[in-house]
């Protein structure tokens, strides 16, 4: 009798066994992943369109319910923020990623809706603008584990008019974005320091803050504050230390958005995530160096033949991110040049004086002549604007719609870093330059002192093309 009371015992047992496990993978996660870029009454922005799209991939990548939305007018925003608001509710970790236009008035941050107008501080506070404190507490307020990226600390397109508005009292409007604290089990990180601005990248791919959180965040095995160090050192490298990704956190345990199979512990906030993706193995040095060959490629065949070939591999989720921006952004032959330029762009006309105020130095302009070479309008990189690069100069700008004087203004020079050009562009100008340093040596007879002489020519062309690399991913946004 005691045998067969067992099995009853036995059921039970293994019912409490299985409910357990259940509710341990029954762990809910929630993001609001937004971006806005075509603004209807300022600068338009490219990429955080492709951003938010290769962020929602990312997240669904590790299990997360993702509301998501680009290119949102103010009543489409409070649509999906309501949205996320009911989903969240309750939620093991929440996510809220925002890409786009954001504005720090008297020490307040508002993100904008494409259809933002905002000629006062009134205006923002009534609702042309996202309070996003106010966002933030009704939306996020019941998640266990609060996660906050905000990619939005550009130039304040709307600060003349608010400054010129306020005649009555003084108000402060910021560049960037203001510093906020976190509560307790939240963590906050912006694209880079309070009040300062972040570079956007090339034209119809990924910001450099968020190509470096879908490189790390969801690292199997990563806790997310040490995701967040990579992060910043990712930017930090990327932008030749032009922007650093500045954070806030007061999160109470070890969170991971991807813990590793049989590796690091989910912790009691982050809960598990799918099998298939747990199931990510390191990457062997076959497939290092599969992911190397493909990992910059403009073509998404290329990036799908690494994930038939490595299904659950090391580098998935970025390349599933890379994927969805090249199919869902503009591509390198068939995009819109004009996206995101400036409309001034097209009506300023240069001359030496506005070539002048750009400032550029004998390595950019070198940087300037390979691209042109790169884009199809060649010319030798000897770092001086003569005759034949005026020329190219004004090819290039017929050819784009801008007043072709053959002299550069500081848009039509961002415009320029901008464009995508092949990677390989740099490194064939330096084999174009090598015979030239040759000649030099030899001139030199063999001397000591001529060959110390065209050093430093050989080393202001190494530098200089270093510089280009640097400055071109530096301002393109």
């Amino acid at each position: 009798m005691r045998g067969i009371s067992l099995i009853p015992r036995l059921i039970l047992a293994l019912v409490l066994v299985t409910l357990a496990i259940d509710s341990a993978s029954a762990d809910r996660r929630v993001a609001f992943v937004v971006g806005n870029g075509a603004y209807k009454n300022v600068a338009q922005l490219p990429n955080p369109p492709v951003d938010a799209k290769a962020m929602a991939v990312t997240l669904r990548n590790v299990g997360f319910d993702v509301v998501e939305g680009t290119n949102l007018n103010r009543e489409q925003m409070t649509e999906k923020l309501l949205d996320f608001g009911r989903r969240s509710q309750g939620a093991d970790v929440a996510v809220f990623y925002y890409a786009g236009h954001g504005i720090a008035i008297s020490g307040t941050n508002y993100l904008l809706p494409i259809d933002a107008d905002i000629k006062s501080e009134m205006d923002a506070k009534l609702g042309a603008a996202i309070n996003v404190d106010v966002t933030l507490d009704q939306t996020l307020g019941d998640a266990k584990v609060k996660l906050v990226f905000l990619d939005a600390c550009r130039d304040n397109p709307f600060a003349a008019k608010i400054r010129s508005s306020a005649s009555t009292r003084s108000v402060s409007v910021q560049t960037g974005l203001a510093e906020m604290k976190s509560g307790e089990g939240t963590l906050i990180a912006f694209a880079t320091g309070p009040g300062q601005t972040a570079l956007d990248g090339e034209a119809g791919t990924n910001s450099p803050f968020t190509r470096a959180l879908i490189a790390h965040i969801t690292q199997p095995g990563l806790e997310i504050q040490q995701a967040m160090t990579q992060v910043r050192a990712q930017v930090n490298e990327e932008t030749g230390k032009g922007q650093l990704p500045w954070g806030h956190t007061n999160l109470i345990g070890a969170v991971y958005l991807n813990p590793a199979a049989g590796g690091a512990p989910a912790g009691p906030s982050a809960g598990t995530v799918p099998a298939a993706v747990a199931a990510v193995q390191p990457a062997n040095d076959v497939e290092l160096e599969f992911w190397r060959s493909v990992k910059d490629s403009n073509k998404a065949e290329e990036l799908k033949a690494y994930l038939t070939n490595y299904p659950n591999g090391q580098f998935r989720s970025l390349a599933l991110a890379r994927v969805a921006s090249l199919e869902n952004g503009p591509s390198t032959t068939t995009r819109n040049l004009t996206t995101g330029v400036d409309p001034a762009t097209f009506t300023e006309e240069g001359t030496q004086v506005t070539e002048d105020q750009i400032g550029l130095d004998k390595g950019q302009r070198r940087d300037v002549q390979r691209r042109l070479t790169g884009l199809g309008f060649d010319t030798k990189a000897s770092g001086k604007f003569d005759e034949p690069t005026r020329a190219v100069l004004k090819r290039w700008q017929a050819a784009r719609g801008y007043p072709s004087s053959g002299y550069l203004t500081k848009l039509q020079h961002k415009a320029l870093l901008a464009e995508i050009i092949p990677a390989s562009v740099t490194a064939s100008a330096s084999e174009d330059e090598r015979p030239a340093r040759r000649t030099q040596r030899s001139n030199g007879g063999g001397g000591g002192g001529h060959h110390r002489g065209g050093g430093p020519d050989a080393g202001a062309a190494f530098i200089g093309g270093m510089m280009g690399g640097i400055l071109g991913g530096a301002f393109r946004r």
